[in-house]
């Protein structure tokens, strides 16, 4: 990388230095297929951050493994079940009635705001955690905290 792409001259030299280490170990954790992508990713964020470099491995290993986490939660996301139209519907599956549909609007809109706001980004929104708790301003672990209360509301509104 040159100074070009405006990194500074400390992190082009922990990028020459330790690069082949980094995409090594991120290959023995994620696959070779994706460890050059997260290797430049995680020199991307350092690039960004500029944080104390006196123990340049651990930083990197920190925040490869945060990058390695990010690029997980995106795939799971993406496999994640969305909404579909009936044109998207398989054959012998029929979508949801109107009066599910209109149940489910209802448990979700009695939902706390701070509940709905997290439940409807995931489900309907289609973001990932990592994204939600950046568009809220929370963190990560209080939205799978809110989503997993709005989940038990929304399962005990339906029993009951």
């Amino acid at each position: 990388m040159s100074k070009t792409t405006g990194w500074s001259v400390e992190v082009t030299a922990l990028y020459r230095t330790y690069a082949s280490w980094l995409t090594a170990f991120l290959a023995r954790r994620f696959g070779r297929e994706i460890a050059e992508d997260l290797a430049q990713e995680t020199f991307l964020r350092l690039a960004q951050h500029p944080l104390d470099w006196r123990s340049p491995k651990a930083l990197l290993a920190r925040i490869a493994l945060n990058v390695g986490q990010d690029h997980l939660r995106r795939e799971k996301a993406q496999k994640r079940p969305r909404l579909v139209t009936g044109d998207d519907l398989p054959e012998g599956v029929s979508p949801p009635d109107q009066h599910e549909t209109l149940l489910h609007r209802e448990v979700v809109a009695k939902l706390p705001r701070n509940l709905r706001d997290v439940y409807v980004l995931s489900r309907f929104g289609g973001m990932t955690y990592a994204e939600i708790a950046t568009h809220l301003g929370i963190s990560v672990k209080a939205v799978e905290k809110r989503m997993t209360q709005a989940l038990r509301l929304c399962m005990a509104r339906y029993r009951g």
